[in-house]
């Protein structure tokens, strides 16, 4: 599978640019100083979801190929999943679940600025530390510079016009903040389910071994999240809303760099797609067994 380009249009790929600068406006539109005020109050939780995601989550994606050793596009794929940063459905999710919404949204939006350094970073250092993949980078030969400004483009940007319009238009952006979340969290489901459904022989030559490390992983991240917060004594709607972001990647923006960047290669394409479907599932039914 290391030699397959999966088929995505050009139109495809400007509404995955389109659907992530959407779901980060919406998100600054949601930010509001008392919400960050109260999560300041006790900085450790603001460390700790940031230790599990940013270091924890790419150490023990590393691990798990390690021992299983997958095919180096799949790897590959694992890695760019973890150095992503939070996904925009995680502040959905934790409010379903009764979690620590405040914590949970100043997290996505740390990590989502973040991201700026630490998604080349953490699989630029992973990426080359595993043999094969280091293989399909040197052949690559990716220019950092571009994803950063991809990055910038997609996140920052978004988040700095999402501030303005909060501070300027509160009224308005109170009242657009929900729908255009659940809008473009609508789209951005359409858009991995089409990525699946177009490249779907080669999705089902694979599905046993994806399916597998992606609950792996997926399961082994939000136990990575709620355990390091349960370790520290936090309370449970604390550990709930470390799990979700920790478990919930912006696999929107994997999809983004591997279609951009690689040429759609396969493995890592299906592994990031598939999560962006799965973390969906598994998150919701957390959030369903927490609330009751």
């Amino acid at each position: 599978m290391d030699d397959i380009a999966l088929n995505f249009s050009e139109t495809s790929l400007k509404m995955i640019n389109a659907t992530l600068a959407f779901i980060m406006f919406g998100i600054a539109l949601d930010l509001s100083f008392s919400k960050f005020q109260q999560v300041l109050r006790t900085p450790i939780k603001i460390i700790a979801g940031l230790t599990a995601q940013l270091l924890l989550l790419p150490a023990f994606t590393y691990l798990l190929i390690v021992i299983f050793q997958p095919q180096a596009s799949i790897a590959l794929g694992m890695i760019l999943v973890a150095s992503c940063p939070g996904g925009n459905i995680s502040n959905f999710i934790s409010s379903l679940a009764k979690a620590n919404v405040a914590l949970s949204i100043t997290l996505t939006s740390i990590t989502s600025v973040a991201s700026i350094i630490f998604t080349p970073l953490n699989f630029s250092i992973y990426g080359n530390l595993y043999g094969p993949t280091q293989l399909i980078l040197q052949e690559i030969s990716l220019n950092w510079w571009e994803v950063v400004q991809t990055i910038a483009t997609i996140i920052i940007i978004p988040i700095i016009l999402g501030v303005i319009v909060k501070s300027k238009l509160p009224k308005i952006a109170h009242r657009v903040a929900k729908p255009l979340e659940r809008l473009s969290m609508l789209l951005f489901l359409l858009i991995v389910i089409g990525a699946l459904v177009s490249n779907l022989k080669n999705f089902l030559e694979c599905i046993t071994a994806v399916f597998v490390l992606v609950l792996l992983h997926n399961s082994g991240a939000l136990g990575l999240g709620y355990g390091i917060g349960k370790l520290l004594g936090f309370s449970s709607d604390d550990n709930k809303a470390l799990a979700i972001e920790t478990g919930i990647q912006n696999s929107g923006l994997g999809l983004l760099i591997i279609f951009a960047f690689f040429d759609g290669l396969g493995g890592m394409a299906i592994i990031t797609a598939w999560w962006g479907i799965w973390h969906i599932v598994s998150g919701f039914s957390l959030a369903y067994l927490w609330k009751k």
